[in-house]
């Protein structure tokens, strides 16, 4: 494969992933171009995660409406390699089973399934922001005989990676926008080329409201929608900068952070549009969900957060500043409450109870054509 025609790929996933779309658009339009400079066999499987968690919330793949249960729970509760979780807080952010099980992948679990339906190869890859958001990964398969997955093939999956990340996101802010479930649910503005509100998700002009200057009886927009739009206008023009978003935080009038995401839309009349995201600049629906369900305190629900994203003891003190055997009195005191004797039991409480649900009900709303959620069930 030519330099030229994996950077022309990675340009391209850079413009899909910058444009305000559903999440299974976005996986069907890219699954195209990392075919184009990373064969494989069979379809992909896409995912989101939750980046606080890292706990897989749903997944796309051609074919496959429904993830086999033993699967999901191979992921949780069974000793392999390969894992997603392991992936995405892995240096490289990139892996081969083969490469995982030093070229003799014939005592994973994971390879056997893969060789029941015909595959022998898995490539995964991690969707991390530049900030380091883990909201999603990609699984990738070829059969046997074929040529071993190569380090370009490796680095094509991490360059498109960051793009793919931000448009995970992103889509998850669009269906959330559209179709809201909470009170604080994301506002999304389309502005035509003479400024004006083309169309406008419900609660928009909640946020509107909310923002510096905003007066929404009055029709104006507010100076913080104006200046990330007409940023996302410079951005598009700028060749160089294929996919660049706007972002930007501000303060609301209620003194709570807010974030704008400004992006130009594509037209193939040539008019200039732009999309406007708000959102809270909030927490995870995990923490409050952790408190309401278990009683956790602030530092227990730190602890359990580090613990279901695969952190071992010595790296959870490093990341709290506390000694080993304080961790370990949190983690007696987590596993009393949430009613386990070990880690793997934790998580694995913690996804069945809050993330599975979450998982079956994005198969469901993808087949019905609905907006894929990226939150815990039940927050």
């Amino acid at each position: 494969m030519t330099v030229d025609a994996i950077e022309r790929a990675v340009d391209k996933i850079a413009r899909l992933s910058a444009q305000p779309r559903d999440l299974v658009s976005l996986w069907q339009e890219a699954t195209e171009v990392v075919k184009s400079v990373v064969p494989y066999d069979h379809e992909p499987c896409w995912y989101t995660v939750d980046p606080v968690s890292l706990l897989i919330t749903s997944h796309f793949h051609f074919g496959m409406p429904t993830f086999p249960p033993d699967w999901l729970a191979s992921e949780y509760y069974e000793d392999d390699v390969n894992k997603i979780a392991d992936i995405a807080r892995s240096a490289n952010g990139v892996s081969t089973l083969h490469e995982a099980t030093n070229g003799d992948p014939s005592g994973s679990p994971r390879w056997l399934r893969n060789i029941e339906l015909g595959g022998d190869q898995e490539l995964i890859g991690r969707f991390r922001t530049r900030s380091g958001a883990v909201w999603g990964a990609m699984g990738i398969y070829r059969m046997p005989g074929r040529p071993m997955f190569s380090e370009q093939d490796k680095a094509v999956v991490a360059a498109v990676a960051p793009h793919l990340a931000e448009g995970a996101r992103r889509a998850l802010l669009v269906g959330q926008a559209s179709e809201p479930d909470f009170a604080d649910s994301p506002g999304l503005l389309i502005l035509d080329d003479a400024w004006d509100i083309e169309s406008a998700t419900p609660g928009t002009e909640r946020w509107l409201g909310e923002l510096p200057d905003g007066d929404a009886a009055a029709g104006t927009l507010p100076a913080a929608v104006l200046a990330v739009a007409g940023r996302a206008l410079r951005l598009a023009s700028n060749p160089n900068q294929p996919g660049e978003v706007a972002v930007s935080r501000v303060q609301s009038q209620s003194g709570n952070w807010v974030v704008l995401h400004g992006a130009c839309l594509s037209s193939s009349a040539g008019a200039r549009r732009i999309a406007v995201i708000i959102e809270p600049a909030q927490p995870s629906r995990l923490y409050p969900l952790l408190m309401s369900a278990y009683g956790l305190t602030d530092r227990e629900k730190d602890v359990t957060r580090l613990v279901l994203q695969g952190n071992s003891t010595s790296q959870i003190a490093a990341e709290l500043v506390v000694s080993a055997n304080t961790v370990q009195q949190h983690l007696k005191s987590i596993f009393d409450k949430t009613g386990v004797r070990s880690r793997r039991d934790l998580v694995g409480k913690v996804f069945y109870t809050h993330y599975e649900p979450r998982f079956r009900d994005n198969e469901q709303r993808v087949a019905a054509a609905k907006p894929v959620r990226g939150e815990p069930w039940g927050s």
